[in-house]
């Protein structure tokens, strides 16, 4: 490895001590400025970006504009307080039997993170994404990661951060970057003792890699891994028979956006036999057909797209609808719709796994009963999505209580491709979608994975942080005895 790691994470530890005890307003500046640093190399950041991704000039700004977007809001979330979840009892000292101490709680950070850049998402979930912002919102120093697939847009991207924490006066080791793709690499940074978090967004197969070295530790860490979904969509009868050929253009762009190269991507679609169904699925093959080849980010993703692709198609039970074209240029990669009867698909685990690229599998099945079956089978999702008219909805009620315990968002009526950074969303769902389903990696409640609480009995005030002073210098809401109040 060309990084010295133990140096690495040590200026992590030594920037720990001080950044953890800065401010939110010094916090919420600091973040402020990585946002304008970034905005301030230009067109030549995107202009990197698109070389190394192959992604459009369009994409690329509008992801700068989220990384940008996201920053900025954790900065007006930190100055705003709850996250701290500042709780006060105090003494009752005449109280019998026994009198009761002062007692402070509040949420504190963890220390040092490991961030691994993601390779679909070279801005807003890699060297400034939403992993690294929310643990620098929550006090914790970062070390990122850099993905191998594109370093120089890195590189670009934490220049500006380091010229914020500069311009900030922030300890060196705040923020820190280290690039290679060898796993011993990766394995160092989770293993180094200094390191007390990590966030990841990529395969299942990486993500099981980490918390294995994390697990391995003397002290075990936690490991916020998101892993990919196949985002089961649920088109109920009556929907399809009022709505099916603008449901199936619908999909279309979805199943495309991207190249399919989105972890919400709708892989699954699962509907009840209907002459509506067969309709649905001719004009799904059909506004695929129309959909133009685009070029992958790598290499390495589109041979492990053909590769599993293939594997699926020749699949016992498979009927190929929308056959994907076999002349295409190096990294494109043809969209492809397949169909299987649910008993087929229930009895083969492997047509269970995420394809990632512009594919999806169209489970066709007897009755509600059997969908719910098939439904409940693929395991734990990033999203699902209940199509239906209200008749659809007011009769089958009940689907929601599957849908809370499939996956972290339920859509009703729209696609899944497309997270909204706010402070509502959830982009997190039961394993094997992520590590941990109680977080998310989107939205301003990703500042938790990064926070632990710590309570103080009877402290005097001066020591106290200044979420807990008495006075409430920092003017935010907190419960005291039981009531909310500032």
């Amino acid at each position: 490895m060309s990084h010295d790691i133990n140096a690495v994470m040590q200026r992590a530890q030594k920037a720990a001590r001080t950044y953890r005890n800065t401010s939110p307003a010094d916090i919420a500046r600091f973040l402020e400025s990585i946002a304008a640093e970034i905005e301030h190399l230009g067109i030549d950041l995107i202009h990197t970006a698109m070389e190394e991704s192959n992604l459009p000039e369009g994409r690329l700004t509008g992801e700068r504009g989220r990384t940008c977007g996201q920053l900025r809001l954790f900065a007006k979330h930190v100055l705003e307080g709850s996250w701290m979840d500042a709780v006060i009892d105090k003494a009752m000292p005449d109280r019998k039997p026994f009198p009761r101490s002062d007692i402070r709680r509040m949420n504190r950070p963890v220390g040092p993170v490991v961030v691994f850049g993601a390779s679909n998402f070279p801005l807003a979930f890699s060297t400034a994404g939403g992993d690294t912002a929310s643990a620098l919102a929550a006090g914790c120093p970062v070390v990122i990661k850099g993905h191998p697939a594109h370093p120089k847009t890195s590189e670009m991207v934490f220049g500006a951060m380091q010229k914020a924490a500069a311009d900030c006066g922030l300890p060196e080791g705040v923020v820190q970057h280290v690039s290679g793709s060898e796993f011993a690499l990766g394995q160092a940074l989770v293993q180094h003792p200094a390191t007390q978090g990590v966030g990841f967004t990529g395969s299942f197969v990486g993500g099981q890699a980490l918390m294995r070295y994390a697990q391995e530790r003397d002290q075990p860490i936690p490991v916020f891994a998101e892993m990919g979904s196949v985002n089961p969509v649920i088109f109920l009868p009556d929907t399809l028979a009022e709505n099916g050929d603008q449901l199936a253009a619908s999909y279309a762009g979805s199943i495309t956006l991207g190249v399919g190269q989105f972890c919400t991507n709708p892989g699954l679609l699962l509907a009840v036999e209907s002459p509506e169904l067969d309709h649905f699925q001719q004009a799904l093959a059909a506004a695929l057909a129309e959909k133009g080849l685009e070029r992958m980010l790598h290499l390495g993703i589109q041979e492990n797209y053909q590769k599993r692709l293939k594997a699926v198609l020749k699949a016992k039970g498979v009927t190929t609808v929308h056959e994907p074209v076999e002349e295409v240029d190096v990294l494109e990669a043809p969209s492809a719709l397949a169909t299987v009867p649910a008993d087929v698909f229930l009895d083969n685990p492997h047509l269970h796994e995420e394809i990632f690229g512009p594919f999806s599998l169209l489970v066709r099945c007897e009755n509600i009963e059997q969908l719910s079956k098939v439904w409940q089978a693929v395991g734990g999702q990033l999203t699902t999505t209940i199509m239906g008219t209200d008749t659809d909805l007011e009769q089958h009620a009940d689907l929601l209580d599957i849908a809370e315990q499939v996956a972290g968002r339920v859509i009703f009526n729209g696609v899944p491709t497309g997270v909204e950074v706010c402070d509502a969303m959830i982009h997190g769902g039961p394993w094997p979608s992520t590590t941990d389903s109680r977080f998310t990696s989107v939205g301003t409640s990703a500042i938790q994975r990064w926070l632990r609480p710590v309570c103080y009995q009877d402290c005097p005030d001066a020591l106290l942080p200044n979420a807990l002073k008495e006075a409430n210098p920092l003017g935010i809401w907190r419960k005291v005895n039981g009531e909310f109040t500032k």
